[in-house]
């Protein structure tokens, strides 16, 4: 039988609970489950808080916390443990002592005020934290203010950073790491038994940033308790907690929260957009019929993830399908990036209908597009002869045909989009829909429709 818990790491929280879900202990369960390790918790205070602040706090008597840390410990392996929200002396005793008779390897996240505004720590549990619990604590992840509170250092650069980190050090703590993202985006990393020292350079993102000095530090928690070293959980921490800024969403009056899941849904997304679009694939070329359908140039299907910007995020056959003895066949890979042509068609159409993420080129004939029109395929078109000069055909045609085909300001878009072509340019009709499968179909029905009905002329 195999063992589970050898598999998934158990770790845990003790910390404040967040009301508005973007920090403390509802921030690290996500970074938990997002970083594939089982979170626990030992909730120490709740909060009233919301994205504008902290309106009030109500701390759970010592026991309470004790008995919660004992819970989960008793029954589950746990290694490692993170610490966020200890609002005073008291509670910080506590959780030291649980954590020294668990045997408990502690990141410390020396929480002193939220994001949003609000203190989180009582002036006079400073001191206490520094000797109870930094004393045999594996990590400590101040940003720069709760640094300047533990060092007693004015930072202002990575070197005072340093200075700080060395200082802090000397409570006992294994290893400082001192977080820049309200001085230059640098980490600096200090390990106390080495005497060595690593920045971590950053860059400044776009993004809601309440919830990430939890988040870093629950990540580094995740990491360190599957094995990886201090500066590499620090490394994969800080791109994770960047991926989380970026993927935040404004849900209140205040600083946006982080979002602990942005990657994975992202990355999750991709995947379904990938397979939809090789499905599509097998689609066409497992219908005979659509060789027919297939222009002198090749044909491509693509699709785009939903917040898709460039091509890279449209999902494309590399090579193309071509016409191999009047048979259809996938000429390259289906991959991200695999299309120019039809991903810059999708593209365009999604700028105005942001559902209509896939498309496919099919060749041109007054017969394909009297097919369209029979099963009610809403259609527009484009004059080549009338292209900018140094303009993408593709953005200004498929911009043009939709603009043309709409009276209101609300652009719909067609469900064909075709040109007779000009010199040296092929005449083609461009299918669009929502998926490359829906895609697909209606192109084999096309196809199917083609082979079974009379020359039009």
């Amino acid at each position: 039988m195999v063992n589970i818990m050898s598999i998934t790491p158990v770790v845990l929280t003790i910390a404040g609970s967040d009301s508005g879900g973007g920090a403390g202990i509802e921030a690290d369960i996500k970074t938990f489950a997002a970083l594939g390790v089982h979170g626990t918790c030992a909730i120490t205070s709740v909060t009233a808080q919301n994205t504008t602040g902290v309106l009030s706090i109500y701390d759970l008597p010592p026991f309470v916390i004790s008995a919660q840390i004992n819970a989960v410990c008793s029954d589950m392996d746990v290694k490692w443990a993170k610490t966020g929200m200890l609002s005073s002396a008291e509670i910080i005793e506590v959780v030291s002592k649980e954590a020294r008779s668990q045997g408990l390897s502690l990141v410390v996240d020396p929480v002193m005020a939220a994001e949003a505004g609000g203190d989180l720590l009582r002036k006079d549990a400073v001191r206490v934290l520094k000797e109870k619990l930094l004393s045999f604590s594996k990590v400590v992840t101040p940003n720069i203010y709760e640094a300047r509170t533990l060092s007693g250092i004015d930072i202002k650069d990575v070197n005072d950073a340093k200075k700080a980190a060395k200082l802090i050090a000397e409570s006992g703590v294994e290893a400082v790491i001192v977080t820049g993202g309200h001085l230059d985006a640098s980490d600096v990393v200090y390990e106390s038994a080495s005497d060595t020292f690593t920045v971590l350079p950053g860059k400044f993102l776009e993004g809601g940033t309440h919830g990430s000095g939890c988040t870093y530090a629950a990540s580094i928690t995740a990491f360190l308790s599957r094995g990886y070293s201090i500066v590499e959980a620090a490394m994969l921490a800080k791109s994770f907690v960047e991926m989380a800024i970026v993927s935040s969403a404004k849900v209140g009056r205040g600083m946006g929260p982080v979002n602990q899941l942005g990657s994975t849904l992202r990355n999750a997304q991709r995947y379904e957009t990938l397979q939809n679009t090789i499905s599509a694939a097998n689609i066409l070329v497992s219908c005979n019929e659509f060789g027919k359908l297939i222009a002198e140039v090749g044909c491509n299907i693509a699709m785009a993830i939903s917040e898709a910007s460039t091509l890279t995020d449209v999902v494309g056959v590399s090579g193309r399908i071509v016409r191999v003895k009047c048979m259809p066949y996938i000429a390259g890979n289906v991959e991200f990036g695999g299309s120019s042509h039809v991903a810059r068609m999708v593209l365009a159409a999604m700028k105005f209908d942001p559902s209509i993420r896939a498309a496919i080129n099919l060749s041109y004939s007054e017969k394909v597009l009297c097919i369209c029109r029979e099963m009610g395929l809403t259609i527009s078109s484009f004059d080549r002869c009338d292209e900018p000069e140094q303009v993408n055909n593709m953005d200004w045609g498929v911009s043009f045909a939709i603009g043309n085909f709409n009276s209101t300001a609300l652009k719909k878009v067609p469900d064909i989009i075709y040109d007779k072509g000009s010199v040296g340019k092929e005449p083609m009709v461009r299918l669009f829909g929502k998926n490359a499968e829906e895609v697909a179909h209606k192109a084999v029905i096309i196809a199917r429709l083609y082979s079974s009905s009379g020359d039009i002329q």
